[in-house]
């Protein structure tokens, strides 16, 4: 429209220029009177000026490049938005940021058009031969330095070559180098983060260097009885990758795009999709794995059932056996007691017969007194009738202190052979005596 617009003006000013050099201009409409030069070459230079301004100056948008080839063959590189000076160069413009995503049948098609590649699924295989076909999402970033990317600019010449041959391919190679990496067991075992950083470690710094280490595992069946012996169930293959180390930093193989200085900004997996035979086995693991589990917790609540049928027994005999011992212990608390009892009887029968014994004696040595003093009377001279008197009231006497004895009401006394108890033997010796003294 500019270039349009000052064509006009160079054909106005033109126009006017070669009016303003007529001789006759009475003859012209009274507007085109008086048309002087210096009007006529401003507007010439107006319009030059408008046709020329689209090669002088171009406007730089937003989330773009633009690679300059000036008519002397110099190149320059515009990276920044607005008003830049153009001084007749031929304008390359390339998109900054470069989408580039795995599309398929499932995939949301509102956004594609703003897609700048696109790609069908990705087959990789895992270490352990399992194979898949993987759905990615990558934004790339051109490079920030003027002189790397007018080179990759030179070197790719378009947009859309760049992509379909670099970027495209590039995704895939480090795409299988990296399922190359992890099992597929690993993968859906909670390497999915480590995976996708891995990944994009890859597509950014360049290819890991791996070496891959095969090890054998025996699998042996669970032994049932003590007795049998172990059975070889089957062998296990563990597959290990590790990645191969100079002075403690991983090596690493260079791809294109680290080699152009394309900044990798952004890596998303969104989807691995394992093969169909390896689902189904995972499913019947995952059935056999439920199942064993499920007879392992049955296996458990019986023997939890059975461990507290036992320990329900032995509280049982504990309480018997407790409430048995109380009833010992009071039982032989019962007999110690009596015991202690029939101990403390025969010490007090001991001293009550002591105490009699002691009395008895009095008695005796009193008895014995008046018996003397009699006798002694009776040898003085004393009438029989007097003698018969003094013996009669001794007698008495006698009696009534036999009388004030106070026996045991209970006493343990050991009898001799012929059936005699102590007390029956004092009391014959003091008759015995008393017949003695009256038969003198």
């Amino acid at each position: 429209m500019i270039t349009f617009l000052g064509f006009i003006v160079l054909v106005a000013g033109l126009s006017a220029l070669v009016l303003s050099k007529l001789e006759k201009q009475e003859k012209l409409p009274g507007w085109l009177k008086g048309i002087r030069k210096g009007p006529a070459y401003f507007l010439i230079v107006t319009g030059i000026f408008l046709m020329l301004l689209k090669s002088l100056f171009f406007f730089a948008d937003r989330g773009y490049n633009y690679l300059l080839v000036y008519p002397s063959g110099k190149m320059n590189a515009e990276m920044d938005q607005g008003i830049k000076w153009r001084g007749f160069a031929k304008i390359d413009r390339w998109d900054k940021y470069i989408d580039v995503k795995v599309v398929d049948e499932k995939s949301d098609m509102k956004d594609i058009d703003a897609i700048e590649g696109i790609m069908q699924p990705i087959p990789i295989r895992f270490i352990d031969q399992v194979t898949a076909t993987a759905k990615v999402s990558a934004r790339f970033q051109l490079p920030k330095s003027a002189e790397q990317f007018i080179s990759l600019a030179v070197e790719f010449k378009s947009l859309d070559n760049l992509i379909q041959t670099t970027l495209i391919p590039t995704v895939k190679e480090v795409m299988s180098n990296t399922g190359y990496m992890f099992a597929a067991q690993d993968y859906i075992s909670g390497e999915a983060q480590n995976f996708r950083t891995t990944f994009e470690e890859q597509l950014s710094g360049g290819s890991y260097k791996v070496n891959k280490i095969t090890s054998y595992d025996t699998i042996y069946a669970d032994i049932d009885k003590p007795e049998e012996n172990r059975v070889i169930q089957g062998i296990k293959t563990n597959y290990t990758v590790k990645k191969v180390l100079k002075n403690g930093v991983p090596e690493r193989i260079p791809n294109e795009i680290t080699k152009n200085g394309i900044i990798v900004s952004q890596v998303i997996v969104d989807d691995i999709f394992l093969e169909t035979t390896f689902k189904q086995r995972l499913e019947a693991q995952r059935d056999e794995s439920a199942k064993r589990q499920l007879e392992q917790q049955k296996i458990k609540t019986a023997k939890d059932a059975q461990a507290r049928i036992i320990a329900e027994g032995e509280r049982d005999k504990a309480e018997e056996r407790v409430k048995q011992e109380k009833e010992q212990v009071k039982t032989l608390i019962a007999i110690e007691t009596k015991l202690k009892q029939e101990e403390t009887n025969k010490k007090l029968a001991a001293i009550q017969l002591e105490t009699e014994k002691l009395a008895s004696q009095k008695i005796k040595v009193k008895a014995d007194a008046e018996a003397y003093e009699i006798s002694r009377k009776v040898s003085a001279g004393i009438t029989p009738e007097v003698k018969l008197q003094m013996e009669l009231d001794r007698d008495v006497k006698v009696a009534a202190e036999i009388a004030k004895i106070k026996f045991p009401e209970t006493m343990i006394m050991a009898g001799d052979a012929k059936g005699g108890t102590p007390l029956e033997s004092l009391i014959g010796a003091a008759m015995a005596k008393q017949l003695q003294t009256t038969k003198r």
